[in-house]
């Protein structure tokens, strides 16, 4: 049985495979004519970031199911963090077609990477900005903005995800303290994380928000192992026994489950342009591969089953493109409804899905190699498809706004 020398096993940060990163963006409906300047010249700056610090490394350390924990850092350098926050916080003060742009280049190169900075802005920055003092803005954004701090978000728990109004995660009044007790699962960024925006009951039943900070007694933040799907992102647990929170700490301006799921709304709206990204990269991918592979004398590009999945797949990508710039407008008027955001997340995430699947047969072989982008695009966005609400519950949302009717009890 080989053993793997201890040099072998160890963390290979900063390593550089020979790959180059040949892509090139598709705009087959001229949705750039849409855009401004700005937008683009985001959109550019990222895109090289992506090819220069993310592609080369990404297969190697989701290979290895290793967080690449220096790009944390590098998102900061770019503008990942909140980029749509004001500049007086550290923040870019773009508007949200710039954090959506910023977005799907980040998750062209890997949804994980993609998560490590929508958690960060929309998840933890948002809320601070949205529902806290004047002194938590002060005090953890500029820091969370340049990447000194890194964030989670506490609502997901292990026996409540889809129903966060069941939540048994509690806050008990102690004075000038409360103490928190309870669990949250599938937290990203939470092992690594400085401060954790965690939501909870008070002994009223009202959900409310508290900033949780790193070395608070009985607060610890396990890893989770073993995940086929977001391998270079980091996940774990948040576990509360009895941990002191400040009441200096809690969110002022919000009680009730509206704050949470106005920051999923925030994170969504952010997936719904990151998918787009990751069915690019995709569709590239196979779009290369069909014109240099030769079967029976000549590119199976030439071949009109391909030619199908090749012409299927830039169709859902420009309706994405689409409906994501459309979503994008409204945002920047604050007319998108949570609605309207949950049916371009669930939309944008299953067209990148399917694409990926496709362009897997394109490639045959290939394929489920790691030489190809395609097939950790492909368990990345099984997980997409669940977090951040998931593909039923999206379609639900989507039925109930039509009808008026609920269907989730």
């Amino acid at each position: 049985m080989y053993t793997p020398t201890a040099a072998e096993s160890a963390p290979k940060a900063g390593h550089k495979s020979v790959k180059t990163d040949l892509y090139s963006h598709h705009d087959y409906y001229g949705v750039d004519d849409l855009l401004e300047d700005d937008h683009k010249m985001a959109r550019g700056a990222v895109q090289e970031w992506v090819k220069s610090e993310v592609s080369p490394i990404i297969e190697d350390y989701a290979n290895r199911s290793e967080c690449p924990k220096h790009l944390f850092k590098g998102l900061a350098e770019i503008g990942a963090y909140g980029p749509s926050l004001p500049e007086k916080y550290g923040c870019g003060g773009m508007d949200e077609i710039a954090y959506g742009i910023i977005m799907q280049e980040l998750e062209r190169g890997d949804s994980g990477i993609r998560s490590m900075a929508s958690v960060q802005g929309s998840l933890v920055m948002y809320p601070i900005y949205k529902f806290g003092s004047e002194e938590q803005r002060m005090k953890y954004l500029p820091k969370l903005a340049n990447g000194d701090f890194i964030g989670c978000f506490g609502l997901t728990e292990p026996d409540h995800g889809s129903n966060p109004s069941g939540m048994i995660t509690n806050l008990k009044d102690d004075g000038d303290s409360y103490i928190l007790n309870g669990a949250k699962m599938w937290i990203t960024n939470s092992p690594v994380a400085d401060i954790a925006v965690v939501w909870a009951k008070d002994e009223t039943g009202r959900i409310r928000g508290v900033i949780v900070e790193r070395g608070m007694k009985g607060f610890t933040t396990p890893e989770i192992h073993g995940k086929w799907s977001l391998r270079a992102s980091i996940t774990g647990e948040l576990v509360f026994e009895d941990v002191r929170i400040p009441k200096a700490n809690v969110l002022p301006n919000i009680d009730g489950l509206k704050g949470p799921l106005m920051c999923l709304s925030k994170a969504r709206y952010g997936i719904a342009w990151g998918a787009i990204g990751a069915g690019l990269d995709c569709y590239d991918s196979a779009l290369r591969y069909s014109l240099q592979r030769e079967q029976f004398g000549k590119p199976i590009g030439g071949f009109q089953l391909t030619q199908k999945k090749l012409a299927e797949m830039i169709t859902e990508i420009t309706k994405a493109q689409l409906l994501a710039w459309r979503l994008g407008t409204l945002a920047n008027k604050g007319k998108a409804t949570s609605a309207q955001i949950s049916m371009a997340k669930r939309n944008n995430v299953h067209m990148a899905l399917e694409i990926a699947r496709e362009a897997r047969q394109i490639h045959g072989g290939m394929g489920i190699t790691n030489e190809y982008p395609v097939m950790r695009h492909m368990m990345n966005l099984e997980t997409v498809l669940t977090y951040e609400g998931t593909h039923d519950i999206h379609l639900l949302i989507t039925g109930m706004d039509v009808t008026g009717l609920n269907a989730f009890k």
